[in-house]
């Protein structure tokens, strides 16, 4: 899938800095989320507790199959410049030495592999705007845990970014194991994901 690049919608004619410097100063609630999407500043509530149950499973077992010094993150804000971005994944693994390099920023590419679980309000940014924006920055493997897909409960492993378009690696069900490729060359269970 592609998706063709956008002249950023900044508000009154903000630069990207400034863009960024709303975000930052905005006075989240806590457990709502604050992103930058294709130039937008997106609050969402938290998410619902099958959301929260998947995601959680899937930063657990993730653990044991971690390359030695990269771990998995939630609450991570990754930046995205080349599609206006500042996404906050699910799930980010990252290396552990980059959390504690002192810069308050994360770059997206620095990731091994993203993980979005969609809601009802959120899937199609998840779908499309992520979609491109992780391929754009490099990231080598995004998981996408599509929970309200029009066909049903399906999950989607995207990678080998090039150009900005990822490829599609491998697609199932829930309940289907996930095969995650190297780094992690392990298949993650899904059998206890929530339908619906």
């Amino acid at each position: 899938m592609s998706v063709p690049a956008v002249e950023p919608p900044y508000i009154r004619g903000e630069t990207w800095d400034e863009l960024l410097r709303t975000w930052e100063a905005l006075d989240v609630p806590e457990g709502w989320k604050a992103e930058i999407i294709e130039g937008y500043i997106i609050v969402r509530p938290a998410p619902s507790k099958p959301h929260t149950y998947i995601a959680s499973k899937l930063h657990r077992r993730l653990l044991p199959v971690l390359p030695e010094g990269w771990d998995v993150y939630q609450n991570v804000d990754v930046r995205i410049p080349l599609r206006s971005g500042v996404f906050q994944p699910d799930l980010v693994v990252l290396p552990e030495a980059l959390m504690l390099d002192g810069t308050p920023e994360t770059q997206a590419g620095d990731a091994a592999l993203v993980v979005e679980v969609t809601s009802r309000g959120n899937a199609g940014r998840d779908r499309v705007e992520k979609l491109a924006g992780y391929a754009r920055a490099g990231v080598p493997l995004y998981l996408l845990v599509d929970r309200v897909a029009s066909q049903g409960p399906v999950i989607t492993l995207f990678g080998e970014p090039r150009s900005g378009v990822y490829r599609t690696l491998w697609t199932g069900k829930f309940g289907d194991p996930i095969p995650l490729p190297d780094p992690f060359e392990h298949a993650i269970d899904s059998s206890d994901f929530p339908v619906g």
